[in-house]
């Protein structure tokens, strides 16, 4: 996947920095500190930590929740024209619907060998089944997402 590339976005904000805020409020909340935020033509359009605790909902994981969302802002299934920032390697249900969102691309902060799906595991847009691949950009404030996840499952221990 590609690396070392950042978005041209407006310098006022740091989509990746409010994901990681979010991230943020979802540890303090006892959720796993994952945070995500779409953006459309230099704008936020949806931000969200996980809630998988707090909504019941083992769907309720960031990038799912900030992708219904830009979907209800935009009024649209498609997020064409969207980029998608989360903390985490987002997992195989995720990759699922980012696909199906069409999103344009994905800048992720921790590789997640474990249960990340995009360049871990089934890899899913390298699959010939995946509707849509968007671009892939990991790595970014990766220590700092290592760093965060670490220390919320250390003190749960």
């Amino acid at each position: 996947m590609k690396r070392d590339h950042m978005a041209q976005t407006n310098n006022a904000f740091d989509p990746l920095e409010v994901a990681f805020a979010q991230a943020r409020m979802a540890g303090a909340r006892g959720e796993v500190p994952v945070g995500a935020v779409i953006v459309r033509e230099g704008a936020i359009i949806a931000a969200a930590g996980n809630r998988t605790l707090e909504d019941r909902d083992p769907t309720a994981h960031a990038e799912m929740l900030a992708i219904r969302a830009a979907a209800k802002a935009l009024g649209s299934e498609r997020l064409i024209g969207c980029d998608l920032y989360v903390t985490l390697e987002p997992c195989a249900m995720c990759a699922g619907a980012i696909s199906f969102a069409r999103l344009r691309r994905v800048y992720y902060a921790a590789p997640d060998p474990k249960g990340g799906a995009v360049d871990h595991g089934p890899r899913f847009f390298a699959q010939p089944t995946c509707h849509h691949a968007p671009d892939v950009y990991g790595g970014l404030r990766e220590s700092e997402a290592g760093d965060m996840l670490r220390a919320f499952f250390a003190a749960k221990r």
